[in-house]
C-alpha cells in the first residue's frame, strides 16, 4: 500500500520504538496492524479476546491477550511506547448498542486508563477512534440530512451510551492534550465494512448484515430478506481501506480536534440492499422490521475539513467495497454453514 510521506512522520521518527495497537483482535484493528507490518514498524498488539478469537495475526507482531479495564494492564500495555492507537471498546452494530448502553458506557474505564497511562510512559502520539454517534441527534431527524461537519457534536446530544462514552473520552483526550501535554488525535468513524469483520452473532453493522442475509437466501433458495426500519433511513459507508488510510494521516498530522473520517456516498439502506442484490444475481422480497433497532433517520460525513487539512478523503465507491466484502462473507459463510443449495456464484473483482 502506497503511504504518502505526511502520513507516517511522527512514526518514523521514531521508528525503532514499540507501537501499540489496542482492540487489534477486532475489525479495524487487525488491518490497521496489517498496515503498520507492511511499513516495517515494530507492533504490539492487544486485545481482551483469547487468540483464537482475533479476526486477524500478524507475523512478526507481539500479540497480547490484556483487559485494559484495568490501569495496570493499561501500563503494561504501553510499556516502550511511542506512538498508541486506542481502538478497544465493547461495541458493536445498531442491534447491540441500543440494547448494551451500559456495556458500551463502560469502555470509559478503557479509554482513561489508557490515557493515563500513556501520559504516565511519556508516549508521544496517542489517537483515539470515536465514532459519527458523537453527533447531536437533533441533526440527524431526516433522511435528506445534511452532511455532518465537526462542529455539529455540540450543543451535545449524542447517541445515547455509546455516542455520550466517545464525546466523553474525546474531551478527555482534549484535556490530557492541555493538562499534560500529551499529543492527542481524535478520528470520527463512520460506518466501516470491509473483509475480516464481524458478520454474524449480533455484533455485525448494517453492511455485513446486509451481506449474510443474502448469501443465506441464494444458498438456501428462501428469497426474501428482513431489513430493519423501512429501509429510507440514510447513511454513509466506508471502506477499511480508507479508515487505515485516513487513521494512518491523521495520527502522522498536526490536525489536533477531532475530525470526520468517513465517505460522503450516502445511500438508504434500500439501496444498500439492491446493491447487494445485484452482486449477488438475485432479487429478494422485502420484509420489514419496523419495531428493530435503526438509528437515526439520516448520517452523512461533511469531509470538506479533512479535504482541507490531509489533501485527501475515503474515495473508494461502496459497489467497489461491498463487492468485495460478499466475497469474503460469502467464502466464511459457506465455510462455517456449508454450501446449501447454492444457486450464484459471487463475481470476484479484480484488486
Amino acid at each position: 500500500m502506497w503511504v504518502p510521506d505526511y502520513q507516517s512522520r511522527i512514526i518514523r521518527r521514531m521508528s525503532q520504538d514499540v507501537i501499540v495497537v489496542t482492540g487489534a483482535g477486532g475489525f479495524i484493528g487487525g488491518h490497521l496492524v496489517a498496515a503498520l507490518r507492511q511499513q516495517g514498524r515494530a507492533v504490539r498488539a492487544v486485545d481482551i479476546k483469547p487468540l483464537p478469537e482475533w479476526h486477524q495475526r500478524h507475523p512478526g507482531v507481539e500479540n497480547v491477550v490484556a483487559d485494559l479495564r484495568g490501569l495496570d494492564a493499561c501500563h503494561a500495555a504501553v510499556r516502550g511506547a511511542h506512538t498508541v492507537f486506542q481502538l478497544a471498546a465493547d461495541m458493536g452494530g445498531m442491534g447491540f448498542i441500543e440494547h448494551h448502553r451500559a456495556l458500551c458506557m463502560l469502555s470509559v474505564l478503557i479509554n482513561t486508563h489508557m490515557l493515563i497511562a500513556s501520559r504516565d510512559a511519556g508516549v508521544g502520539r496517542f489517537f483515539y477512534a470515536s465514532s459519527a454517534c458523537v453527533y447531536n441527534a437533533e441533526k440527524q431527524q431526516s433522511p435528506q440530512v445534511i452532511a455532518l461537519r465537526e462542529e455539529d457534536a455540540y450543543p451535545a446530544m449524542p447517541e445515547d451510551g455509546y455516542g455520550w462514552e466517545k464525546l466523553f473520552s474525546e474531551r478527555m483526550c482534549r484535556h490530557f492534550t492541555e493538562d499534560f501535554g500529551l499529543s492527542t488525535r481524535v478520528a470520527r468513524y463512520h460506518n466501516v465494512y470491509g473483509p475480516h469483520g464481524t458478520w454474524e452473532g449480533g455484533r455485525e453493522k448494517a453492511p455485513a448484515a446486509i451481506c449474510r442475509k443474502v448469501i443465506r437466501a441464494v444458498l438456501t433458495g428462501r428469497h426474501e430478506i428482513e431489513i430493519w426500519g423501512d429501509g429510507s433511513q440514510t447513511r454513509s459507508f466506508m471502506y477499511i481501506d480508507d479508515c487505515v488510510h485516513g487513521t494512518l494521516a491523521l495520527t502522522g498530522s498536526e490536525v489536533s480536534e477531532p475530525l470526520n473520517i468517513g465517505s460522503s456516498e450516502l445511500v438508504t439502506i434500500n439501496e444498500l440492499v439492491g446493491i447487494v442484490e445485484e452482486i449477488a444475481g438475485v432479487t429478494l422480497k422485502r420484509h420489514y422490521r419496523l419495531d428493530a433497532p435503526r438509528g437515526v433517520n439520516g448520517r452523512n460525513s461533511d469531509n470538506t475539513l479533512i479535504r482541507r487539512r490531509l489533501g485527501w478523503e475515503p474515495t473508494t465507491r461502496l459497489r467497489d467495497g461491498m463487492e468485495r466484502t460478499y466475497a469474503w462473507i460469502h467464502d466464511e459463510y459457506v465455510r462455517i454453514h456449508g454450501a446449501g443449495r447454492r444457486t450464484v456464484t459471487p463475481r470476484r473483482m479484480a484488486v
